[in-house]
């Protein structure tokens, strides 16, 4: 036969810590003396010795939860803290950073801004920041390297801007970028600025000074040879293989344009009843050098920026009045690809691989040692304000 269910009584807490005592002081010997309270039980005071074990006991059981949880707090609240905030690049007092003079666009206003504040500003609208790492790093230097070169060789530093179009180079505030990207804002710009810091006072030079360093998007396999494109020839902008480039978006693209948009674009008389005899020549990256078409010879540039297309190397085919442009890369085709860097980084090459790949023979040097004139100018200008 079963022993009949007896339910345990709940006992008090001022109950269960008057058995605690009683315990403690059973182990210690400490004597405590009384005095009855209302609910009739003696509460004890204990001497010294008591005390102290009792005070222990108490701590423990508070501080070591306490040790468990808040580590975890604090690390959830900072990676919180990271994503929600990205530090933005610090200009501390004392800095040997250059100021950079915006001409804005939208505004035509002049707007003064830190050098590497500024590079981050371009390297976001140049270029993806899905892109790898370290071909980021390798925009920021060519960043960095173009405005430094142009601030080099402006007669009066006072009076120097540069516009925010491509022009020179394309350039986003902080502004404008968190509206451009949203609620991407924050990994966004964490890479950018991780890119911008890694590469921080770094120039390309040639012969220990600042090179020209172009860039583009996408190349047709090859980039160009600087007296190719343009008048100048450059040691260090020569023409290197660029395979990468084929898996880029913006490889291939065609543009088919009436016999009258040719005339009206370019400027020509072409017969209207057969067919337009052309004739092109190419450059060594493949590129047109050179189109006759009818009686008139325009250079490959010439028609790449009067029928806006995306790059020198085309193709064309007539049909009927009607004239067919396939175009290979997006670009001027001079300098670094955007598109070939990130296909380098993909393979694992660093920032310092891919520059020496598209510019010829130039080392990474200091900004200060490269151009200290420039910073000592620049400094002294924002002593006198």
């Amino acid at each position: 036969m079963s022993k009949p269910f007896k339910p345990k009584l709940k006992t008090s807490p001022r109950k269960r810590i008057y058995t605690k005592v009683k315990q403690l002081q059973k182990k210690t010997g400490a004597r405590p003396s009384t005095l009855r309270t209302k609910s009739g039980w003696k509460k004890p005071s204990w001497k010294l010795p008591g005390l102290v074990v009792f005070a222990s006991l108490m701590a423990i059981i508070l501080i070591i939860p306490t040790l468990i949880v808040v580590p975890f707090i604090e690390s959830e609240s900072t990676t919180d803290l990271v994503h929600e905030m990205p530090a933005p690049i610090e200009v501390e007092e004392g800095d040997e950073q250059l100021a950079v003079n915006v001409m804005r666009s939208g505004s035509e206003d002049i707007e003064k801004v830190p050098l590497e504040n500024y590079v981050a500003g371009v390297v976001s609208a140049e270029m993806p920041a899905e892109f790898e790492l370290e071909a980021l790093k390798a925009q920021a230097l060519a960043a960095r390297t173009y405005i430094v070169n142009h601030l080099q060789h402006q007669e009066n530093q006072e009076d120097a801007a540069i516009t925010d179009t491509i022009s020179h180079q394309v350039y986003k505030s902080d502004t404008e970028l968190r509206e451009r990207w949203g609620k991407d804002y924050n990994w966004k710009m964490e890479r950018i600025r991780e890119a911008v810091s890694e590469t921080e006072g770094e120039v390309l030079t040639y012969n220990d000074v600042t090179i020209t360093p172009a860039f583009f998007s996408t190349s047709n396999g090859y980039t160009e040879n600087s007296e190719d494109y343009w008048e100048n020839e450059l040691p260090y902008l020569r023409s290197v293989e660029s395979p990468w480039d084929t898996s880029s978006p913006k490889y291939l693209d065609q543009k088919t344009f009436t016999l009258e948009d040719i005339e009206q674009a370019l400027g020509v008389q072409l017969p209207k009843q057969s067919a337009v005899p052309m004739t092109i020549t190419r450059t060594e990256s493949g590129r047109v050098q050179s189109l006759a078409l009818g009686d008139e010879t325009l250079s490959g540039r010439k028609v790449r920026e009067k029928l806006d297309l995306r790059s020198s190397d085309f193709s064309i085919k007539q049909k009927n009045n009607h004239f067919i442009f396939t175009t290979k890369g997006f670009g001027h085709g001079i300098g670094m690809s955007q598109y070939g860097a990130n296909g380098m980084a993909q393979e694992g090459k660093t920032y310092k691989d891919i520059v020496a790949h598209y510019y010829q023979d130039v080392k990474i040097s200091s900004l200060a040692e490269t151009v200290p004139t420039l910073v000592m100018a620049d400094q002294e200008d924002s002593n006198k304000q």
